[in-house]
């Protein structure tokens, strides 16, 4: 395997974490710069090279690029939905011009390929909702998906351009248990898990019937390096591909989290801002195109999720009652 030097920008994220352990798991620790705006804890932060990061911050970000002289970008630093829409100006400007200082440093240092990834926030109201197809119409109605949509656009530009490898996936909702939920809308089905354990009970923000695309993160993530590691011809779309693994509501989440536990109850409150931002979302994903590609295959449906989950949840945390 070719000796690589990545960077990932971002990497205190609910992805980022797990991703540099798997990233170093295939390229060595010391060859993978993990880095973020604040400090992680102890155990991530000497794991492997760390450092303070503002993607913002072009000063600071030439000055990690002239000292690893990476071969690699990942680039997850932003603002997720529902935070993006308590401060919209902010995330339009970290979630945009972060993306471009990125791409045009990735041309100056000659790095031979960035990540970035998307979102199904780029869908809107007007979007097919069932099995949403990778071409439809768009039409995102928060500055989260808006900015997705356009850093998508700018990626494919720079890629018919200027030949940047650029790659990047839309990710659904993302379930994990070594992280908290980051600002997202689909994030009730993480902390639904906690509630569970700790409480035995959870009031939901989203309704019942709220049907979303999901994905469990050893999925996202290994669909995050299938796609960095697939040969470039295999690799047609270059704004970001759909990406899918199962999708379920609230409900459904509960019914199933019930056959571990029994007596878990859960109740959903009333005009949560995040509804509006879930119904203009997909309810289910088509993906054929990641499946044709360059093989993506998902391993984890709902309940063996949801096993894993609790399983991993009780074995490292004292979240149990």
């Amino acid at each position: 395997m070719k000796k690589e030097t990545i960077v990932v920008i971002g990497s205190n994220g609910q992805i980022g974490t797990e991703l540099v352990t798997n990233l170093r798991n295939i390229h060595g620790a010391s060859n993978v710069v993990a880095s973020d705006i604040k400090e992680p804890g102890y155990d991530f932060k000497n794991a492997g090279p760390f450092e303070i990061s503002d993607v913002l911050d072009k000063d600071n970000l030439q000055n990690i690029l002239t000292k690893y002289k990476p071969t690699q970008i990942y680039l997850l630093a932003a603002l997720l939905s529902a935070t993006g829409e308590q401060r919209p100006k902010r995330a339009w400007e970290l979630n945009m011009d972060g993306l471009i200082n990125i791409l045009d440093y990735a041309l100056e240092y000659k790095i031979e390929k960035v990540y970035w990834p998307s979102s199904i926030a780029v869908f809107g109201p007007n979007s097919p909702k069932n099995n949403t197809p990778q071409y439809c119409a768009m039409d995102p109605n928060t500055v989260y998906g808006i900015s997705k949509l356009a850093g998508e656009r700018w990626c494919e530009y720079y890629h018919q351009k200027y030949g940047l490898d650029v790659r990047s996936l839309r990710y659904p909702g993302l379930i994990s248990w070594k992280s908290q939920p980051g600002g997202g809308t689909t994030d009730y089905a993480v902390h639904i898990f906690h509630e569970a354990l700790k409480h035995g009970s959870y009031e939901c923000f989203l309704s019942e019937n709220t049907e979303l695309p999901m994905m469990y993160m050893d999925d996202a993530i290994r669909a995050t390096i299938s796609l960095m590691e697939a040969e470039s011809d295999k690799v047609k779309i270059r704004s970001s591909y759909n990406i899918g693994a199962t999708s379920f509501t609230p409900k459904t989440l509960a019914e199933e989290i019930k056959k571990h536990i029994p007596d878990f109850k859960i109740t959903y409150s009333e005009n949560d801002p995040r509804q509006a931002i879930a119904d203009s979302w997909p309810k289910s994903i088509d993906d054929s195109h990641a499946r044709n590609d360059w093989g993506w295959n998902h391993e984890f449906d709902l309940a063996e999720m949801t096993a894993d989950m609790f399983k991993n949840l009780k074995a490292h945390s004292q979240l149990v009652k």
